[in-house]
């Protein structure tokens, strides 16, 4: 698998990680949970963990077809 397949499969493990905490939640998701500072709650970091997984395959996706961002 590339490097690149690795990092989609592990954005949507994140994703997949996100929903089934969701769906966990009596009366949904509160967006206070995406913000929390708390490092024992399962979405600690998720915001930018998420983000910069992101944003390395779009890097990476330019920089394989010589474009910018």
């Amino acid at each position: 698998m590339s490097k690149r397949a690795e990092m989609i499969k592990e954005l949507l493990d994140m994703q997949k990680k996100f929903i089934a905490y969701d769906k966990a939640q009596e009366g949904g998701f509160e967006m206070a949970d995406y913000y929390v500072d708390d490092p024992s709650h399962p979405l600690y970091n998720y915001r930018e963990d998420y983000n910069e997984l992101a944003m390395k395959i779009v890097d990476q996706a330019h920089e394989d077809r010589g474009s910018n961002r």
